[in-house]
C-alpha cells in the first residue's frame, strides 16, 4: 500500500473512532459532569457498604438529583452496567474517556 493511502485509511479510521466517540456521547442520559459526580458518589459508598448486586446506589444517586430513571437504567444496562460496582467497572472509563 501506497504511503497515500496508509495515511489515508489512518484518517478514515480516526475518523470513524470519532463518530463513534460522539454517538455515544450523544446517548448519554444526562451530562459528563453528573456522571463524575455518580463515579464519586459510587466509589466512596462502595467502599463504605460494598456492592450488593444491584444499582440500588446509583438508583438513589438519579433520584437525589432529578435524572430521568428509566432512561438512565436502561442505558447503564445496554452499556454494561447490571449493577453499581459495574457502573464503575465498565462504564466510567467509557464516559470520562
Amino acid at each position: 500500500m501506497s504511503t497515500y493511502g496508509q495515511k489515508k485509511k489512518k484518517e478514515l479510521l480516526k475518523k470513524y473512532a470519532k463518530s463513534q466517540k460522539d454517538e455515544f456521547n450523544n446517548s448519554l442520559p444526562f451530562i459528563k459532569d453528573l456522571f463524575e459526580e455518580l463515579f464519586d458518589y459510587l466509589d466512596e459508598t462502595l467502599e463504605t457498604y460494598g456492592c450488593d448486586d444491584t444499582l440500588k446506589y446509583t438508583i438513589e444517586f438519579l433520584k437525589n438529583n432529578e435524572l430521568p430513571l428509566e432512561n438512565s437504567i436502561e442505558w447503564l444496562n445496554e452499556n454494561g452496567g447490571f449493577c453499581d460496582c459495574e457502573v464503575l467497572a465498565n462504564i466510567e472509563d467509557k464516559v470520562l474517556d
